[in-house]
């Protein structure tokens, strides 16, 4: 029941740890259970505008069990933290290297001979980047949906439904994000080209993807707010999308197995 599946590279991005619905107990239980030798932490960990907005503290025990796994994972395990855009308070100390722990804006993964270029992804994002007043803006809105999700999920809950995403489903049927997603893969193609790379590892959009546009390799590792997902690559040099619904499964067939 304690043995751990383990991988060559794991990548957890848009954690949001101090954000009301980051799900850090079930990325911790994710983290314990599986290995390996490089962990990419790919931006928004930590979600420093959520801890600064507002009254009430945000940073729970479960934050910190988070923090205290990565501390001792680092004496085993090479973690590389990319910053993000609600991680910003890190652009105070990177580049900084502690043991086995680097904290960077960018970095590039080598992986059977492919060169990946590694970065959160808000620089793909214009509103991001050249309007922050607005990102954060954008931020609210999307505190909102999630509280009404909330709501309106437990009414699901109540009446036998399961859960439905009322964010994802609006972020799917608005126009505007369609163009947007058209204009983030045209730059994720120009990075790459410009850092002469096979592929690009990101995050930033909450939306778990293993894709190609053109020759370049398009790779996210979606989130730890509503979807729960993470990359992972084997020796072989195979990544894959796995999901906390697939890896809970898992682990409670192990554990019938291991009572039969």
């Amino acid at each position: 029941m304690n043995a751990k599946k383990h991988y060559k590279t794991i990548v957890l991005s848009d954690i949001h740890l101090g954000m009301k619905w980051s799900k850090a107990a079930e990325v911790t239980l994710f983290l314990s259970k599986n290995s390996c030798d490089t962990l990419i932490l790919c931006g928004d960990i930590i979600d420093g505008w959520s801890l600064k907005r507002g009254r009430k503290p945000k940073w729970t025990q479960e934050c910190t069990d988070f923090l205290k796994l990565l501390f001792e994972l680092q004496h085993t395990t090479r973690i590389v933290y990319v910053k993000g855009n609600h991680d910003d308070f890190l652009d105070l100390i990177v580049p900084l290297c502690f043991q086995n722990l680097s904290i960077v804006k960018d970095y590039v993964h080598m992986s059977n001979g492919k060169r990946y270029y590694v970065l959160h992804g808000d620089v793909f994002d214009s509103v991001t980047s050249e309007h922050v007043w607005l990102s954060k803006l954008g931020d609210l809105a999307y505190t909102g949906l999630l509280w009404l999700n909330g709501v309106y999920n437990r009414r699901r809950a109540k009446a036998g439904k399961p859960y439905y995403s009322i964010s994802r489903s609006i972020k799917g049927k608005v126009k505007a994000s369609v163009s947007y997603m058209s204009s983030f893969s045209q730059h994720i193609v120009d990075i790459a080209e410009e850092k002469q790379c096979d592929g690009v590892i990101c995050g930033h959009i909450h939306k778990a993807e293993i894709s190609c546009f053109g020759q370049v390799e398009y790779l996210n590792s979606g989130d730890w707010v509503e979807s729960l997902t993470a990359l992972t690559e084997d020796y072989c040099g195979v990544w894959k999308v796995r999901e906390y619904t697939d890896f809970v499964e898992e682990l409670e067939n192990r554990r019938i197995r291991l009572a039969i």
